[in-house]
């Protein structure tokens, strides 16, 4: 599974990796974690806000921090 944190390295960015980084843990899912900063690979993505959350190409979440839980849930599926 890859795992992959869209943001520019503000706070809700790095708030978000560090919230995927403990859901991966917790879960025990098989995972590889990448933070991408590149603002023309987030864009296409088709993400104009950050932070954003993509699991194996999908965006799940964009513009907000997802509560811990909701993340383990993406990583269960």
């Amino acid at each position: 599974m890859k795992i992959e944190v869209l943001g520019t390295g503000c706070a809700k960015c790095k708030k978000v990796k560090e919230l995927v980084e403990k859901a991966v843990e917790e879960t025990g899912v098989d995972a590889e974690v990448v933070k991408v900063e590149n603002i023309d690979d987030i864009l296409g993505y088709g993400v104009m806000v950050t932070p954003a959350i993509v699991v194996d190409g999908e965006v799940k979440i964009a513009g907000k921090v997802p509560e811990l839980d909701t993340i383990k849930e993406w990583l269960s599926h």
